[in-house]
């Protein structure tokens, strides 16, 4: 009896999973692109998940064009004047991860410095991937535990799929010898 309601809980616990995650994912929905359709709640909710926080913001507040002019960048070549590598919809460099596109969407909208300071600095100054890697390395230390927790998420939910696909297999290899055995015999 005891295996077979743990057998249970563990079925309604993959059935929960699976139904999250074929649920379209909130970015996707009209209030994700226009903020103004979220409520306060789900966007406070939202810039916690991306690392959005009052420390983060008051951080971010204090960089200065020189915070950025004279960073130094190995690898490349001092501020160039422009940039080639396409953007997003939102200005945001394609090349960062997506968590790091969202979080610096976020980080644009909430804190007008920040805008400002990009606006001044890209492309006259800074490649667009510049400003980015040297904003990212600044605040390491306020964000990698949010990204993290995301990336840890994003592979939770991967294994969930592949373990779901491979039970859908198991079923249709199941249901396939089934009905062999009933051609054989019949």
């Amino acid at each position: 009896l005891f295996s077979f309601q743990w057998k249970e809980r563990e079925m309604d616990v993959h059935s929960w999973l699976r139904r999250s995650l074929s649920r379209p994912k909130k970015t996707s929905t009209p209030s994700a692109i226009n903020p103004q359709h979220k409520t306060r709640e789900a966007q406070e909710d939202e810039e916690e998940l991306f690392g959005v926080t009052d420390q983060l913001i008051e951080f971010v507040k204090s960089f200065t064009l020189d915070t950025f002019k004279n960073f130094p960048l190995q690898g490349e070549q001092g501020a160039n004047c422009g940039d080639d590598t396409p953007t997003t919809s939102g200005n945001v460099q394609k090349d960062l991860t997506d968590w790091q596109e969202r979080h610096a969407t976020l980080v644009l909208s909430k804190i007008k410095e920040m805008s400002q300071l990009r606006f001044q600095l890209c492309p006259r100054h800074l490649k667009e991937r510049q400003f980015w890697r040297i904003y990212f390395m600044h605040v390491k230390s306020y964000v990698s535990e949010y990204e993290l927790r995301a990336v840890r998420l994003e592979k939770l939910k991967q294994m969930a799929m592949e373990n779901e696909n491979k039970s859908d297999t198991n079923t249709y290899e199941v249901e396939m010898s089934e009905t062999k055995q009933e051609m054989n015999v019949g």
